[in-house]
């Protein structure tokens, strides 16, 4: 009966009083028939037939009215687009429109085959709250609204605003609840969008805003004056447009990884504004969860702490540095000096301590005045700056006196004194050039004090102190040099400045010689391998182990390097005028040093123009451990080079880098098999397995192959069967000089 109308009621009660009469009367008559049987005989079937023809007609005409009633709900159920049901008081459905599967994804059936289905909707977070609603409306029957979330078919989580209320029949008894269920998830949504940007504009702190891929969604107008760029430029940009390059991806990396696993993090970074002025921020990331607890955005706040980070440096700048030269005090040197003793501990590598005192100073402060005192020291601190390597250290220790620490140096201690006077000596050449003050020009000198340590057992003061007292054996031996602590090392480092500068000598004067060693290829003579001598005066004949290291190190390898190319293009002239010799190839060692000067490819044009030799009788050969750096601008100059008739051969192949990916892309004529193959190549299995390895590989990359080092017919002879037929070594000649070379031809 809860489901019909008043009128209907009303017809139905009609009905029923009609029947009423109707038997009232029909038991009269039955009565009254006793009496007068033919007369009641007619008027009982006229008094029923009208009765129930009334009947009939009020019954057709509210089974219409229903029909069309529920057709009408029907229809208007179907096409309503907010997902409503009926629940009884038992909990079971008795009605569910079909609007129900687009919000939910479930069907009519699913609510109707399982009493209270609504309550295994509810999102976990909002149970709470749905019981205590089902309590209320049960319980009290006033209308209620919440909002609350639920978990469709598919997973999703949608925001409802639910709408209920109680039913009553006619006794006023609750006999069920009738609800209205609206789907309000992007209402929600457009609700946090509009407290987020609320919460962000509102803030007089540069704040930003971005989605869960680290896209910029928002930001506040302090934000942009803080960086310099508009919202338009920020909007669908990331982060990363900020970056300085002063923080790796591992920096980030850590950051992201923090926020992963706490939802915030803080801290200093340096980032870039658009003007491109890189200034320090402390940074806060907040992580902001959505509704499937899942992190939706993120919100960073920046603090600008440009001037916290000045006065900061400002203090330490007064604690840690000098304040005319800006380098590092006392107090920051005896620390620098104690980590470097910790690290040679640990790594096994000699560091060096230089103290270094300007020749005559008090005169110049005497005469001049302490401006000009004050002018040279800033100077020279500038010019030991450019001696020494980033991670070296050099300090101010008072008055005119400096002190340089240098860093992982050899484990030998022989060759760590070298290199220690290497920069000695660049300092020594440095700071004797010439100074402008003011209007004057001035010239100093220093003497230099040096001593090495490998450990963190020495005693900084005693440290100091040798430095010292060598500084003083310098001013000794005539001021502007230095001197060593160790007499020992001092008559190594000694020796070899020695020999350095004879070398020097040896080049300007034209002391050097060339010998030549036959390359040959089936009993005839292909050309020469050209090899530097040093005819000392006083030693003879230098070997070249000796002095092409010490040419390498000090730079003296560039001149050398350009008279033997020199040298060797003018041979190249004159054998091409000669019939028995003009088919004769030349090779060139070219060191690694030699061939990266930014002039090597001019010098060489310049040389081959100069001589007229020509180019295709030139052979440069290169050493693997130039590929190792700067491997594109190798291959640069070798292709300019080749694309002139010079040719290339890479020298003792297999004993360095190798690598077959630059090996392919390099204009290569020759591979050379080093002699520490060949040497053994008979009675060493893997030497001629390699052996046989770079024959095969020259092959197939169409190069020749040539096998240095050959003594005995029988490494030609097995060289010959793994398919080498080009040779050099001492079976075919000792390298000789030029004379003594021709006439072997």
């Amino acid at each position: 009966m809860h489901g019909m109308t008043k009128t209907t009621r009303t017809y139905l009660l009609s009905i029923s009083t009609a029947l009423a009469v109707v038997m009232s009367f029909a038991s009269f008559q039955f009565v009254f028939v006793v009496s007068d049987f033919s007369l009641k005989m007619l008027i009982v079937p006229i008094a029923l037939g009208c009765v129930l023809g009334l009947l009939i007609g009020k019954v057709q005409t509210l089974r219409m009215e229903l029909a069309e009633r529920n057709r009408l709900f029907s229809a208007l159920s179907d096409f309503a687009v907010e997902f409503s049901y009926f629940r009884k008081v038992s909990g079971e459905y008795e009605y569910a429109s079909p609007a129900c599967m687009q919000l939910t994804g479930y069907s009519q059936e699913d609510f109707y085959r399982q009493p209270n289905f609504m309550d295994t909707l509810i999102y976990p977070d909002d149970r709470g709250l749905w019981q205590g609603h089902v309590h209320n409306i049960n319980g009290v029957g006033a209308p209620e609204k919440l909002q609350l979330r639920i978990t469709t078919k598919q997973g999703q989580i949608r925001w409802i605003e639910h709408l209920c209320s109680t039913v009553q029949d006619d006794e006023g008894k609750t006999i069920g609840v009738r609800s209205i269920n609206l789907d309000i998830t992007e209402r929600k949504k457009a609700e946090l969008e509009l407290f987020l940007a609320a919460k962000v504009f509102e803030s007089p702190n540069p704040m930003l805003i971005t989605d869960s891929n680290s896209v910029i969604i928002r930001c506040n107008h302090a934000f942009c004056n803080s960086t310099g760029y508009s919202e338009s430029e920020l909007l669908g940009q990331t982060p990363a447009i900020l970056h300085s390059g002063r923080h790796n991806d591992e920096f980030y990396h850590e950051i992201w990884e923090v926020i992963a696993r706490t939802g915030e993090w803080q801290g200093e970074v340096w980032e870039r504004r658009k003007s491109g002025e890189i200034y320090p921020k402390w940074l806060m990331i907040s992580a902001i969860k959505g509704d499937d607890g899942g992190v939706a955005n993120y919100l960073s706040t920046h603090f600008d702490i440009t001037e916290r980070k000045k006065a900061e440096q400002k203090i330490e700048d007064l604690a840690f540095f000098d304040q005319l030269t800006g380098l590092p005090n006392r107090t920051l040197l005896l620390d620098r000096l104690k980590q470097a003793m910790i690290v040679s501990a640990r790594n096994g590598n000699y560091c060096a301590l230089l103290l270094i005192d300007l020749d005559n100073f008090k005169t110049l402060n005497d005469t001049l005045g302490h401006d000009f005192g004050d002018m040279l020291l800033k100077q020279v601190a500038d010019r030991l700056r450019d001696c020494v390597r980033a991670d070296d250290t050099v300090a101010r220790l008072g008055g005119d006196e400096f002190v340089v620490i240098l860093n992982a140096l050899s484990s030998i201690e022989s060759e760590a004194g070298v290199q220690t006077e290497v920069v000695g000596e660049k300092i020594i050449s440095m700071l004797n050039q010439t100074y402008q003050l003011k209007d004057a020009m001035h010239r100093s000198t220093p003497s230099i004090g040096a001593t090495l340590f490998m450990n963190h057992k020495s005693n900084i003061d005693d440290l100091l102190k040798q430095a010292d007292l060598a500084m003083y054996r310098s001013k000794e031996a005539g001021r502007n040099t230095l001197r060593f602590f160790d007499p020992e090392m001092e008559s190594v480092v000694m020796k070899r400045a020695a020999m350095e500068a004879e070398l020097r000598e040896a080049i300007n004067k034209q002391q050097l010689l060339l010998h030549f060693q036959a390359q040959v290829q089936g009993g005839h003579v292909l050309g020469a391998e050209v090899l530097v001598r040093w005819q000392h005066l006083q030693k003879g004949l230098v070997p070249p182990a000796e002095f092409i290291p010490l040419a390498e190190e000090t730079g003296l390898i560039l001149p050398l390097g350009r008279w033997v190319l020199e040298a060797a293009c003018a041979q190249l002239s004159l054998w091409a005028k000669r019939a028995e010799t003009e088919h004769l190839t030349i090779s060139v060692n070219v060191s690694s040093r030699q061939f990266m000067a930014v002039d090597f490819v001019d010098r060489v044009f310049e040389i081959l123009e100069a001589t007229k030799a020509k180019p295709q009788r030139l052979k440069l050969e290169l050493t693997e451990s130039l590929l190792v750096s700067n491997v594109e601008e190798v291959i640069e100059k070798m292709f300019i080079l080749k694309a002139k008739g010079v040719a290339f051969s890479l020298d003792d192949f297999g004993t360095g880098y190798s690598s077959l990916t630059y090996l392919k892309r390099l204009p290569l004529d020759q591979l050379k098999i080093d002699q520490s193959f060949v040497r053994e190549i008979l009675s060493n299995p893997h030497d001629a397995s390699i052996a046989k390895t770079i024959i095969s590989l020259a092959h197939n990359l169409r190069m020749g192959v040539i096998a240095e080092g050959v003594e005995t017919n029988e490494q030609r002879d097995f060289l010959m069967t793994l398919g080498c037929h080009a040779y050099q070594g001492y079976l075919f000649g000792r390298p000789v000089p030029l004379k003594e070379f021709e006439s072997s031809l």
